[in-house]
């Protein structure tokens, strides 16, 4: 591998959206070397606090029912928003993977608890440019209510969800990447 690529695969990186994604399934193999590259993410101490729960199939309408339920519950009539209510019962169905990104925290907490969710966050980029290298759209949501779904989940003691990883093959075009000159802001000392 060349540093170019490298270069190349972070730049052409994009948050694609489930609206894009079409019904071609995500191969196992793929799925399985997205975790895989997930799990060599940095980790301070060797904690490795992430943990990943896969929804294809029906697991994705309990989901969605569940946060579609949630979000109605525990919204204050005046705030509620019907379409907010609709999309959150179709979007999981939009995917055909979802994965929840999950913290395990150290049970000793030999690290701060920054430090955990840092190496999460980490284990999700390598996730992301996985997905990118294999032409498969994906993005980080974290809508209140998928936080609040323990059970759907499968969360177990000390786990804790962090957001919806949502996957698929897409039809978006290519977008060109819009960021401000790193000058700006970096300071040498």
């Amino acid at each position: 591998m060349q540093p170019q690529d490298i270069n190349l695969l972070i730049a052409s990186r994009r948050s694609i959206f489930p609206n894009t994604y079409t019904d071609q399934p995500i191969p196992d193999k793929i799925i399985r070397q997205i975790l895989e590259n997930a799990n060599w993410a940095p980790t301070h101490r060797k904690t490795e606090p992430w943990r990943f729960k896969v929804l294809r199939g029906e697991s994705r309408a309990r989901l969605a029912k569940f946060m579609a339920n949630w979000y109605k519950e525990n919204t204050p009539e005046e705030k509620f928003s019907g379409k907010k209510f609709e999309k959150l019962k179709k979007k999981p169905l939009l995917a055909p993977v979802i994965i929840a990104i999950c913290l395990r925290r150290d049970p000793e907490e030999r690290v701060p608890e920054w430090e955990e969710i840092a190496a999460v966050a980490m284990a999700v980029q390598n996730m992301w440019l996985t997905c990118t290298a294999n032409d498969i759209g994906c993005y980080w949501s974290s809508p209140a209510a998928a936080l609040e779904a323990r059970d759907v989940l499968n969360l177990g003691e000390g786990e804790r969800c962090l957001g919806l990883f949502y996957m698929g093959y897409h039809t978006m075009p290519a977008v060109a990447g819009q960021r401000g000159d790193i000058a700006d802001k970096t300071e040498y000392l």
